[in-house]
């Protein structure tokens, strides 16, 4: 129901692309004088860089200055690197690449994993400007990811839902460390937004599976962001929203940068506006502020500090849970506290990381019934990496957190009960990567895993290979098993559980080249000992069951439209699962079977324009009627979707200035994601019912972001830098 505080921030770290001192250019060959096409040139510890062409040829620009590492990355070909002179006038390069038969970058194990890297290491698939500037997605990372093979959109919680996984079984790191609390608090059917920008990320690895065993506590996704490291220069800047405001200022000294923010958003103005669905008493406020600390260190280590603080609150007339077709007076308050900080450096050939992540969240529900839930992690974590010789690579570490589960709970008879749950949850992991030959790699690891709370232990293998057909063309596998605790939730009543188990297997066919980019992926998935609940004692057992199966489609041309950029994803979902009430197997009414999405970017240079739209589609997904027999047997009409945005740069006062607007569904689509029925039959002993549906037909977003000294010059800029 809000855009994130740091929307600003990203918006102003964009400017970067536009701004840049120096421009660097040139035609990138072989030692044979072959054409290279699709090489990733770019400055070492930044994120400026390019991609060259068909014909070898790149250009970018950076804001860096003095002596910087240019390094040419291309699969099949050692790295060259190259320092750079930068003093503001142009250079032009002729880098000339030398065939290599062997080196752990020139294949990459694709399967189950999306990545967006500024690094370029590896293959790009989404940056974080095409997260932030994906229409439909409003500036919201989960919002992007929906338009990705694998996941299906779930528009009542606005999370991320993986491959016929509930939102639960998706979890997200930053620089590592667990993220307890991803999305703003929220109450069912009124969906929620990821907490943060995605400009504070130079890496986004969105997993559908099979993902490295350097990561647990996740059945079926996990999303891996990486954070930017020193900020390109001093910036301060002011947004003015339809929701809100915010301020911020970046300042950048040689080795260390630093960033504060705060924002505060009021939806009162716009829903008097745009009519709600929803019958709001108070309409969604929210404050926040955030702070970021880079420094490097003398050798090459950088250190990281990200702190959060947000509070929020809410007061509607809501649905009653077992008379949804009346409403009672409910109200939210939440309070979100999250620090991250973490260091990574060499210590002598091993790669060495350590980061520390707090987590504090409270969540207040008053109503005919009230609850309060308040939830503490404290993380710890290292790694060590080292390659041995050009063919291995041998990564290990461990983790520990201690997590606190407080709730207290009064229902409408009045009777109260309180939790509080203590968790002490420890890992260990080792893996390796080696090269079978110069065209296999394989990766094995294994992971194993205690939780105090539950009393058990358990012991992950994971196995991924890549074997690479021809240029830039490859297929890969992964199978593996992944465990996680069951949801506190589940654990009011008792704790004598095991760990909820899924293993994956699937295999992929990938093919990067020439601005065109195209995966096929299968697989299959199983799961054991999900937690079911018996209707009578309320008591948990781990007696459920399932399985998802499917294949995901992702298609992008950067090439074919002048100017013009789209991908189109589609997924196949079959799955049925046993699990919590379920009286049977049967398919959960977060699945859709047919997901599908269209997304299409376009700059207009002549009119200083980004402009974008996207197309979803989602076949109908099952909820439960009552009123028949088959236990989830309904289906709710097939959902659509056309959003578009427009991006403008300008200048006001001298200043460099975005104008930004949005607006999802405009051709107004009717959207149900589900019924709610009474619990009890009328008088005519039918179950009356009422539909889920969005607060709005359509969310309208319109904002002016300023950055403060700092000018934008249309004659230097390209396409490249609003991608």
């Amino acid at each position: 129901m809000k855009i994130c505080s740091s929307f600003l921030l990203g918006c102003l770290l964009f400017t970067g692309f536009l701004t840049a001192q120096t421009t660097l250019s040139g035609t990138v060959l072989t030692t044979r004088g072959d054409t290279v096409i699709g090489a990733n040139v770019l400055l070492e510890g930044t994120y400026d860089g390019a991609t060259t062409d068909v014909n070898g040829f790149f250009k970018f620009r950076s804001d860096e200055s003095g002596p910087q590492q240019l390094l040419v990355i291309y699969l099949g070909c050692d790295t060259l690197r190259q320092t750079v002179q930068l003093s503001g006038a142009d250079l032009v390069l002729a880098p000339r690449l030398k065939e290599n038969a062997s080196a752990l970058q020139e294949v990459v194990i694709s399967a189950g994993s999306f990545e967006a890297a500024s690094d370029r290491k590896r293959a790009v698939v989404l940056t974080s400007v095409d997260i932030a500037m994906t229409a439909s997605a409003t500036a919201d990372i989960a919002g992007a990811i929906n338009t990705l093979p694998g996941a299906t959109r779930n528009g009542e919680s606005g999370q991320i839902l993986v491959r016929g996984g509930a939102a639960y079984e998706t979890r997200t790191f930053i620089d590592g460390m667990f993220v307890q609390n991803p999305y703003s608090s929220s109450v069912p059917n009124v969906p929620a937004r990821n907490r943060f920008s995605p400009f504070l990320f130079k890496g986004t690895l969105f997993s559908t599976g099979g993902y490295s065993a350097e990561y647990g506590q996740a059945l079926s996704s996990a999303l891996l962001l990486q954070t930017e490291d020193l900020a390109p220069q001093t910036t301060t800047g002011l947004s003015l929203m339809s929701i809100g405001a915010n301020v911020s200022h970046t300042h950048r000294w040689k080795n260390t940068s630093a960033a504060v923010g705060a924002g505060y958003s009021n939806l009162a103005p716009y829903f008097a506006l745009i009519p709600q669905s929803i019958d709001w008493i108070r309409a969604p406020q929210a404050t926040g502020a955030e702070t970021i600390l880079r420094h490097r260190t003398r050798k090459e280590g950088m250190f990281k500090v990200y702190g959060s603080a947000n509070h929020s609150l809410m007061r509607m007339n809501y649905p009653d849970p077992f008379q949804p077709t009346r409403t009672n007076p409910l109200s939210l308050l939440a309070d979100n506290l999250y620090l991250n900080t973490s260091y990574r450096g060499q210590i002598d050939q091993w790669t060495f990381f350590a980061g520390l992540a707090y987590t504090w969240n409270r969540d207040s529900i008053l109503s005919d019934l009230a609850q309060n839930k308040t939830q503490q992690s404290l993380q710890g974590r290292f790694t060590l990496s080292r390659p041995f010789g050009r063919d291995f690579r041998l990564k290990c570490g461990g983790e520990y957190l201690h997590g606190n589960y407080k709730e207290y709970f009064r229902d409408t008879n009045q009777t109260e009960f309180q939790v509080d749950r203590k968790e002490h949850y420890g890992a260990v992991f080792v893996e390796s990567e080696a090269f079978i030959t110069k065209k296999i790699v394989a990766r094995t690891g294994v992971r194993a895993e205690y939780s105090g709370l539950i009393g058990k232990a358990n012991l992950a293998p994971r196995v991924s290979a890549a074997w690479l057909l021809g240029e830039n063309e490859q297929v890969a596998m992964a199978l593996g098993q992944f465990y996680q605790n069951p949801e506190y939730d589940l654990l009011r009543r008792n704790t004598d559980l095991q760990f909820e188990r899924a293993t994956h297997y699937m295999v992929n066919y990938q093919r990067i080249r020439h601005g065109f980019t195209m995966r096929v992926e299968a697989y299959f998935k199983t799961y054991e000992h999900l937690v079911k609940t018996d209707p009578a004692t309320y008591l948990s057992n781990n007696q459920g069951s399932g399985y998802a199966r499917g294949v995901d489609v992702f298609f992008r041309d950067q090439k074919t439209i002048r100017n013009g950029d789209y991908w189109l994803s589609y997924s196949f979902l079959d799955t049925r699962r046993d699990y919590r009430d379920f009286p049977e197997k049967a398919v959960p009414v977060f699945a859709a079977r047919h997901n599908a999405a269209l997304v299409y970017k376009h700059w207009f240079s002549n009119l200083n324009m980004l402009f974008g739209a996207t197309y979803s589609f989602q076949s109908g997904r099952p909820y439960n009627d009552p009123n028949t027999s088959v236990f989830n047997g309904g289906r709710t009409r097939n959902f659509h979707d056309l959003s578009v945005n427009a991006s403008y740069l300008t200048n006001i006062a001298g200043h460099f200035t975005i104008l930004y607007a949005s607006a999802t569904n405009i051709l107004g689509f009717k959207q149900i994601y589900g019924y709610q029925f009474d619990t009890a039959p009328g008088p005519d002993g039918r179950f009356e019912s009422r539909a889920i549906t969005p607060p709005a037909k359509n969310f309208l977003f319109v904002g002016l972001f300023i950055n403060f000294g700092q000018h934008y010059s249309q004659r230097n800029t390209t396409k490249n830098d609003v991608e």
